[in-house]
């Protein structure tokens, strides 16, 4: 069974460029507005979209996203509304992938069985949850990729040659190769020790690897897409919708941030993708 992630890479890998993804936090600043911001970013350039779910404890999570996740849950935001926000985008964008990112502890208090049905329904495609190890692949991960959902794993350098063998073991989607070490947004990304991790990912699985934290700016964009398979931009994007609060332009200036990522690599990466007819499958 391939998903949006899978055909929407398959489609990038086809074209010769690397992926955008962005993230933003569902109800951030309030649920209409973010509502606004989900269905602009596709326009604006965005690839995939990270659907982040508010959690009053974000450990892996720096300022900016955890202020967000507050401003979010203090507006009434919950997991059921995160979903809600899901469905809405799909009564207008049956393409463009969507991902659930967030921790565990909404997951299990909704109910892990309720929850993988109603994401299905809200047209959620994959997870991304910072907490669950493969020791705890019983919990979520496995019932999700048997409803179909996609489950991305998070790989940061220090991981050993046998760990990160096991974290692709059960590993769909892509990647998340994450480039420094603390939260998200706390440091810059260096070029060497983000190529030697995904050159290390790379001999061991044939997902699509993608590059997280610490990604700030068109250029850092640039960088990456001649190193990895996409960018993931999150905290900048956080920090663009807080900007944009000041002046009541939230969407706007998501949408302006998106797109000039989006404008850095217009055509990035076909020296280092191969061509079209070598692309099978959904990978």
């Amino acid at each position: 069974m391939t998903t949006r992630i899978d055909r929407r890479f398959a489609k990038l890998k086809a074209e010769g460029r690397p992926a955008l993804v962005t993230y933003f936090m569902g109800g951030d600043p309030d649920y209409d507005t973010s509502l606004s911001i989900m269905k602009a970013l596709p326009g604006a350039g965005s690839d995939v979209i990270e659907l982040g779910m508010p959690f009053s404890d974000p450990m892996a999570d720096g300022p900016a996203i955890q202020a967000a996740g507050l401003r979010a849950l203090k507006g009434g935001q919950t997991l059921a509304r995160t979903l809600q926000l899901a469905r809405e985008f799909r009564r207008h964008d049956a393409d463009t992938p969507v991902i659930m990112m967030g921790y565990y502890n909404p997951i299990y208090s909704y109910g892990v069985e309720r929850f993988v049905a109603d994401a299905l329904e809200a047209g959620i495609d994959g997870l991304i949850v910072v907490d669950l190890p493969p020791e705890m692949d019983e919990e979520l991960c496995l019932p999700a990729l048997r409803a179909g959902l996609n489950f991305i794993r998070l790989i940061a350098a220090n991981a050993s040659d046998e760990r990160l063998k096991q974290l692709v073991a059960r590993a769909t989607g892509f990647i998340y190769c994450v480039s420094t070490y603390g939260a998200t947004g706390a440091a810059t990304p260096d070029s060497k020790t983000v190529r030697h991790l995904v050159e290390r990912i790379r001999a061991c699985t044939s997902l699509p690897i993608c590059v997280g934290f610490g990604i700030k700016t068109p250029a850092d964009v640039r960088m990456l897409s001649e190193i990895a398979d996409g960018a993931i931009v999150g905290t900048e994007m956080v920090r663009a919708i807080a900007r944009g609060m000041e002046t009541g332009a939230g969407v706007a200036t998501a949408s302006a941030f998106a797109s000039s990522l989006r404008d850095a690599v217009p055509s990035a990466g076909a020296a280092r993708m191969p061509p079209p007819n070598a692309v099978t499958g959904g990978q």
